[in-house]
């Protein structure tokens, strides 16, 4: 058995940051853009504003606000991540919303924003990978007092 998982550990290994960043851009930049996009399509007829004033019941900002803001957050952080362009802003931003949604809105849908969060969480403190626009002009470095060692910092 432990020569199975030795076995399995190696071929993990193998699979390349860049490819996992990718495709976790993707999968919850696609989650959030769909979501977005069904609230811009509810925006006309109201179901959108209704839903924020009856279902979702947001402390601290009223429907009429909440609403536009959270479409408006669905649209704009997705577009961003799929380029790879200010991702981990945009994957904080996102991650703070999942963290509205689940304790405000649906709290016992953990199974579900607890997978989100995953995924943000690793764009957060990985980056994007190399195949992104924060790569391609260099904005995929930590900030240098995040990477600094105790040693270097004193």
């Amino acid at each position: 058995m432990t020569a199975l998982l030795a076995r399995l550990d190696t071929l993990l290994a193998r699979i390349p940051h860049d490819l996992i960043a990718a495709l976790a851009r993707l999968g919850i930049g696609t989650t959030f853009l769909r979501s977005g996009l069904l609230k811009l399509d509810g925006w006309a007829d109201g179901t959108t504003l209704t839903l924020f004033r009856d279902e979702y019941h947001l402390p601290l900002l009223p429907p009429d606000l909440a609403a536009p803001l959270a479409m408006g957050m669905e649209l704009s952080m997705p577009v961003l991540l799929f380029l790879g362009l200010l991702t981990r802003p945009a994957a904080l931003a996102l991650l703070g919303m999942t963290a509205v949604i689940e304790i405000f809105v649906y709290p016992n849908a953990f199974d579900t924003h607890g997978v989100w969060a995953v995924a943000l969480l690793y764009l957060v403190k990985f980056g994007p990978g190399a195949l992104s626009l924060d790569a391609l002009v260099g904005w995929d470095r930590p900030a240098v007092a995040l990477s600094m060692t105790r040693e270097q910092a004193r």
